[in-house]
Parts: structure tokens; C-alpha cells; sequence
């Protein structure tokens, strides 16, 4: 490809959303170095095979989408155990406690329900939804049909939903649960 992007370019540029959708696609919070370094080596092969016909953005989705898919059927070999100590070496002492433990309970709700879906369900719904791609963006990247796209979406939305009043009447079963210990 001439007068394309350079690789230096587009890590520079899309690391961060890389890192993103790999971590949107199940991918470990330990793993995603690793899984980004996987994504970067593939764009440093095949970066002159990129035409421009969509956005650069959009052939990169498609790569992270195969490689946590790859991780992902991998995972039943391996086992992870995440480490308390690092995540607590994380934790800045002048943040809002109470604000950022809302944050990380929402962040854990989200991962729990994605975990539940289908990586097919989660790629069209966590690029449809969170990075407000279109579905002919999707398309593009997944490699799907456009209709494949929409059909997946309103599934993984159903999916969602459903899973989200669940957890939800889980979350006041406990609250109403020790409510009525502490009396």
C-alpha cells in the first residue's frame, strides 16, 4: 500500500482502541498485552495488504475480533488466576472511594453479561453500542453479512436485557438480604 499509514502511525493512533476492544471481547485484563502485541504483529505483516476500503479502525476490529476469538478457544487449556495485588497497587488513594466502586461494580455488571454472550453476540453488540459503529462498519470488519450483523445485535440486545434484570434482582435480593440482618 502506498501513501498509506505507516505501522508506527497506527499503533500510535489505535492502541488505545485496540486495547479497548480486545478488553470488550473477553479478553483478560492480564492477557491484553499479550493479545495487543498478537494484534500489532499482524498489522506489521499485513499492513501493506491494507487497501483503505474501510476504515483503518474497522480492519483492526477484525483482527483483535480473531485473535480473542483464538484466545478464547484456547482459554479451556489454561487457567487464569487474577492478581489481587497488582489491581490493589492500582487503586489511587485520592479517588472517590464510593464513586469508583459504583464505577467497578458497573464495569464488573458489564463484563459478567458480555461473558455470557456468544463472542459472535458480543463483537456486533460492543461495537454497536460502545463504539457506535454502523452495521455496515461491522460488517465490514466481522467479515458478516449485513443482516448477520442486525440479527446479532437484537439477539445480544435480548440477551442483554435480560441478563442485566437478573443480576439487577440479584444485586436487591442481597441488599434487601442484609437489610433485614442488620435489624
Amino acid at each position: 500500500m502506498t501513501g498509506g499509514p505507516t505501522f508506527k502511525e497506527v499503533y500510535e493512533e489505535q492502541f488505545r482502541f485496540v486495547w479497548r476492544s480486545l478488553r470488550r471481547l473477553g479478553v483478560r485484563e492480564s492477557d491484553v498485552a499479550d493479545a495487543a502485541q498478537d494484534v500489532f504483529l499482524v498489522v506489521h505483516r499485513r499492513l501493506d495488504e491494507f487497501e483503505g476500503r474501510s476504515k483503518v479502525s474497522t480492519w483492526l476490529y477484525g483482527i483483535c475480533y480473531r485473535v480473542a476469538r483464538d484466545r478464547r478457544r484456547l482459554a479451556h487449556v489454561r487457567h487464569h488466576v487474577d492478581d489481587e495485588r497488582a489491581v490493589a497497587e492500582r487503586v489511587d488513594e485520592h479517588a472517590d472511594v464510593a464513586a469508583e466502586a459504583e464505577r467497578r461494580e458497573g464495569f464488573a455488571m458489564l463484563d459478567t453479561i458480555l461473558d455470557e454472550m456468544p463472542i459472535e453476540q458480543r463483537a456486533v453488540f460492543t461495537l454497536f453500542e460502545l463504539e457506535t459503529m454502523g452495521g455496515e462498519e461491522i460488517a465490514a470488519a466481522l467479515e458478516i453479512p449485513l443482516g448477520t450483523v442486525y440479527s446479532r445485535l437484537r439477539i445480544a440486545r435480548d440477551q442483554f436485557r435480560k441478563s442485566l434484570t437478573r443480576l439487577q434482582a440479584r444485586e436487591r435480593f442481597r441488599d434487601e438480604a442484609r437489610a433485614g440482618g442488620e435489624r
